[in-house]
């Protein structure tokens, strides 16, 4: 059992560890001339991409294609570090997939934004399943809402990894071939924008693993 749940944890915390160690070792030593979220702005204007705004934000680094815009922290891109500039570029890449009309980006878009809607409703669900159960007195209904309400929060953890791809398409097709090219980080730093890179996506199969940690942590608060 012991040996069990090492593995569960391994699996379930491993990426996010890993990553973020990835992450912090090339944040430190300030190199380029500017910040990470100078060279998003550079690489747009480079490729021509002019409706797409970059922003600071608190909130984590991320793109949005609603609202065509690069939100960028400055606690990671504000630096001038190898890992500003890689992560900056991962997310100039998710706005490349959009001003190319990357189809997956845009079905993932729809489905991150149903999955919100649905993961609110079953926690909504599963937490009147004992009400429920208690008013209706009817065994079968309560277990009929619980595995409902499972099934639904079970969903956006679905559409995470199905839209992983999306991910590793906007660190290695779109971002990386922009720093290979010898403009913004020297060559021998391209193994390491690499492991970056790699980090950058599996913070979305972190988050996936985090999910399905929550919606066990939802059964065992049910079951007491």
């Amino acid at each position: 059992m012991a040996f069990l749940i090492v593995v569960a944890i391994v699996v379930l915390f491993g990426p996010h560890l890993w990553a973020r160690h990835v992450l912090n070792r090339n944040n430190q030593q300030e190199y380029f001339s500017g910040s990470g979220i100078d060279l998003a702005r550079m690489i747009l204007a480079r490729l021509n991409i002019k409706d797409v705004a970059v922003e600071v934000t608190d909130i984590g680094d991320h793109y949005d294609p609603v609202g065509k815009t690069i939100r960028l922290t400055r606690k990671i891109c504000g630096r001038k570090s190898l890992t500003a500039v890689v992560v900056a570029a991962h997310e100039v890449g998710h706005a490349i997939q959009d001003h190319s009309g990357y189809k997956p980006l845009k079905t993932r878009t729809r489905m991150i934004g149903t999955a919100q809607k649905v993961e609110r409703f079953g926690a909504a669900i599963m937490m009147g399943v004992p009400v429920l159960a208690l008013v209706t007195r009817v065994p079968s209904v309560g277990l009929l809402m619980f595995l409902g309400g499972l099934a639904t929060l079970c969903i956006p953890v679905l559409v995470h990894l199905l839209t992983l791809p999306t991910e590793f398409d906007a660190s290695f097709n779109r971002a990386l071939p922009i720093l290979s090219s010898g403009s913004y980080i020297p060559e021998e730093d391209i193994p390491a924008a690499k492991k970056i890179l790699l980090a950058c996506a599996l913070t979305y199969v972190s988050n996936s693993l985090i999910g399905l940690l929550n919606v066990w942590r939802w059964i065992r608060l049910l079951r007491r």
